[in-house]
């Protein structure tokens, strides 16, 4: 009789134990938690319609900003010229493509998120994707729009287009801004396409549950989807067609922007290094800008049935990751100079540490490297969401301080010491520079109110071919196949 009551005893704690086990799997995991499609659609539309007033103030303020900056101080420089900003010999490149260069960089974050998180099959990405999708559109918005801004006369920038017009007049394919040019407009009308693919099924859901003015753009917006077994077929090869051209396209447009630097002869740029070296560090600061901006989407638009810790600590591992190759292709880049033999060249590269952009050369190296390393080794720190919002905050300060350094640095110390200079930047710059910020975040924030800001049908797909199984007295996590 004891035997039995034990049995049963054991039994009962082994079930409650699995029980606890298949809960905790079920609050950490979404693919394994799944509620009924009408309620994830329910969230997601609560989330589309919450406009309060701090929200609407905000909106104000970034609008305000954008305006000052991108409309009357850019309108204050081509009435009065380049003069007005603080491009002097021998810096005459300044924040305008410090802003190119990190916006750009920015971008890269939809496409490693998105596309090469797909392409691998990594199913947690499935609720994080579209964030990281927007954000690469808006920022080649931003990043397309210094290149024009750096021209000075803006109103001549259809000479870089290759086109034949009766002068027999082409543009010179040896200039960067023609580089330039062409990537951001390959890499914006691929990434828009890429974004716009998955948001129609979700759009034909907001058709289909909204009513008066969302109704008539969403309906215009889903392309008349009725979600049929063509449609989706159509649609699934469409998008790993755009997920496998786009990684590509990603790479080239980095690797053009460091070429704008390393097909010169300056001392810090010549750099045969500096393709890998821009493309890992535009993966590092894209990469923690999602993780950002995935926080900030959370809290305001109460998505934490959808963003997890799961995601932000599998984002962080990867940032950990190319915190560590970032790391090696910036001191590599020394080491490649080093090893050259000149002595100018050296006493370029050590005056970083000492000389005019030294405070920013230290406070770069402790955002990216020592805060990262320190910090995201740990779990704990990893599943803190205000942990993560400052240390990618700070890692892609310090990747905006980079390129800084690279852009002003070196400029203002070459050969000739009698050439040598400082550059401060103007008001009207940094007027710019806020208001593309702002630009930024004002788009960002405009769209989560109109763009389904989570792939319902990518989540609820991954939850039909998940599920929790017991093996032996585990609790553990299985894939099937949908047939």
């Amino acid at each position: 009789m004891s035997s039995e009551v034990n049995r049963k005893t054991w039994e009962e704690w082994e079930k409650g134990v699995l029980a606890n086990g298949e809960q905790a799997l079920r609050e950490e995991l979404l693919l394994v938690d799944p509620r009924p499609r009408s309620e994830m659609n329910r969230m997601l539309l609560e989330a589309m319609q919450r406009i309060t007033p701090g929200y609407v103030i905000t909106l104000l303020i970034l609008g305000t900003l954008t305006l000052v900056g991108l409309f009357f101080a850019w309108g204050f420089q081509m009435r009065w010229g380049m003069g007005v900003a603080g491009i002097r010999r021998p810096v005459f490149w300044g924040f305008y493509i410090v802003n190119f260069v990190f916006w750009i960089g920015i971008s890269h974050s939809g496409t490693f998120v998105s596309a090469i998180l797909r392409v691998f099959k990594a199913e947690y990405s499935r609720p994080i994707t579209r964030g990281a999708e927007m954000m690469t559109t808006f920022s080649l918005m931003v990043a397309g729009l210094f290149p024009l801004i750096h021209l000075g006369r803006t109103w001549r920038f259809y000479w870089m287009i290759p086109y034949p017009n009766q002068r027999e007049l082409w543009p010179n394919f040896h200039s960067p801004l023609l580089w330039d040019m062409t990537a951001i407009f390959t890499y914006l009308t691929g990434s828009t396409l890429y974004l716009y693919l998955p948001l129609i099924p979700d759009f034909a859901m907001a058709r289909d549950h909204t009513t008066g003015w969302r109704q008539k753009l969403y309906r215009i917006l889903a392309l008349g989807w009725r979600g049929t077994e063509e449609e989706w077929r159509h649609l699934m090869t469409a998008m790993k067609i755009f997920a496998f051209v786009i990684i590509p396209v990603m790479f080239s447009v980095h690797t053009i922007v460091s070429w704008d630097f390393a097909m010169t002869k300056k001392i810090g740029w010549r750099s045969s290094i500096f393709g890998p070296y821009f493309v890992v560090g535009a993966i590092f600061s894209g990469v923690s800008a999602v993780i950002t901006m995935l926080l900030i989407a959370r809290r305001s638009l109460k998505l934490h049935y959808f963003i997890r810790t799961e995601h932000l600590e599998a984002l962080s591992v990867l940032i950990l990751i190319f915190s560590f190759s970032w790391t090696y292709f910036f001191f590599n880049d020394f080491l490649v100079e080093w090893y050259g033999g000149d002595a100018v060249g050296h006493q370029l590269l050590t005056l970083q540490a000492r000389g005019p952009v030294a405070p920013l050369w230290y406070a770069m190296l402790i955002f990216n490297i020592l805060i990262p390393w320190a910090t995201l080794w740990s779990k704990k720190i990893r599943r803190s969401a205000t942990a993560l919002f400052l240390i990618t905050l700070g890692i892609n300060i310090g990747m905006y301080l980079e390129r800084v350094i690279i852009v002003t640095g070196f400029l203002q110390r070459n050969r000739m010491p009698f050439d040598w200079g400082t550059y401060n930047p103007s008001i009207v710059e940094l007027s710019i520079t806020v208001g593309s910020f702002s630009m930024f975040f004002f788009l960002y924030l405009l769209f989560t109110r109109f763009l389904p800001y989570v792939p319902v049908w990518e989540v609820h797909e991954g939850q039909l071919t998940h599920k929790i199984v017991r093996v032996g007295r585990a609790v553990v996590t299985a894939k099937t196949h949908l047939e």
